[in-house]
């Protein structure tokens, strides 16, 4: 599977059932060419006008089913949350 196709599947959390959103980059460790993890805009600020201040990032071993429309991911609260920087 290709990450282009990777990124129209909608991440879903398996433990309580909550629409992370689609991925919109990815982390990979170039020595290895391995994923390493997936990157999704967390929730927006102000109704999602005005831009994002966290992202989730999940580890790839997170990832529990690749279906045709949906990942489902196993995400414990404020895990892999991490605030832009800038």
């Amino acid at each position: 599977m290709r990450i282009g196709d990777m990124k129209h599947k909608e991440i879903i959390n398996t433990l309580d059932g909550a629409r992370l959103g689609y991925i919109c980059d990815v982390e990979i460790d170039w020595t290895t060419g391995q994923v390493k993890k997936l990157v999704v805009p967390g929730p927006g600020k102000v109704m999602g006008l005005f831009g994002r201040e966290t992202e989730y990032l999940i580890p790839w071993e997170n990832i529990k089913k690749i279906g045709e429309d949906i990942i489902l991911v196993e995400l414990k609260d404020g895990m892999s949350m991490k605030i832009d920087e800038y």
